[in-house]
């Protein structure tokens, strides 16, 4: 069998890295908050080609001036990003959250919190965490590694991530802001740009169906008569995936062929 990092024939995980990437093209000088392997392959992959002014940190407090190998330490450090600026930066929507999602229903609500009746539930999970301030302050997307019914859910069990259906109730205090940009996951790309605004199948990867996406999603998706094949990496992109960013192919364990 040959080895995957020297053909030149893109695999699953590598097309879910460009789709990621391309949720941060041309976004200017804001921070990227990349959650999860495949995510944090496509910021610092959208840094390196179409968005040079994206600003990545090490995962924790340092802001990076280079863009180091996934499990590397960056040999050039050009800022300082405590809590309270990392906060800052989430009010006055200067960031770009690329979030999990335990259950994410069609008008975008997300669930990290629990599974089951919030008094007494069978899972518990992270906990809202972050998502309701990240939700109605700075753009938000998804990353699900297992698309399946269990994720994709008519109702989530807790609201943590607020939907584009609980924003508009709020008013404009919640909805002003409040933008979910996609949802990538291991089958496809899918946004909110339907009338509704519930979620719409964007583009397929590669080798799979319409078919099978609407079989794997637990509520009625929106899907356009044509629908697209997510964009193929290109021969520099693939280069820098395999050389640079993950010469261990992480993304494989994340995303399996």
């Amino acid at each position: 069998m040959s080895d995957r990092r020297t053909t030149t024939r893109a695999t699953r995980a590598e097309y879910c890295v460009v789709a990621c990437a391309e949720v941060w093209r041309d976004a200017g000088e804001i921070l990227a908050s990349p959650m999860g392997t495949v995510p944090t392959i496509g910021a610092r992959l959208a840094r390196l080609t179409f968005s040079p002014d994206l600003l990545l940190t090490d995962g924790e407090a340092l802001l990076t001036g280079d863009v180091p190998a996934v499990g590397a330490r960056p040999r050039v450090v050009e800022g300082w990003l405590p809590f309270r600026q990392h906060l800052a930066l989430v009010a006055t929507g200067r960031r770009h959250v690329m979030m999990g999602a335990s259950q994410l229903d069609r008008h975008g609500n997300q669930n990290i919190s629990c599974i089951g009746d919030w008094a007494r539930p069978t899972r518990q999970l992270l906990g809202v965490r972050g998502a309701p301030a990240n939700t109605l302050n700075n753009p938000t997307s998804y990353w699900v590694p297992r698309h399946s019914t269990r994720v994709f859910v008519e109702r989530v069990d807790m609201v943590c991530g607020v939907g584009y259906d609980r924003a508009a109730a709020a008013g404009p205090v919640a909805s002003r802001y409040h933008h979910i940009a996609e949802v990538v996951s291991d089958l496809g790309v899918f946004d909110f740009r339907t009338p509704d605004r519930t979620m719409r199948l964007r583009s397929l990867h590669p080798g799979v169906t319409v078919e099978q996406v609407v079989e794997a999603t637990g509520f009625p998706l929106t899907v356009p008569d044509e629908v697209p094949y997510t964009r193929e990496p290109t021969a520099a992109e693939l280069r820098l995936i395999r050389e640079v960013i993950d010469p261990r192919a992480l993304r494989e364990r994340e995303v399996p062929a």
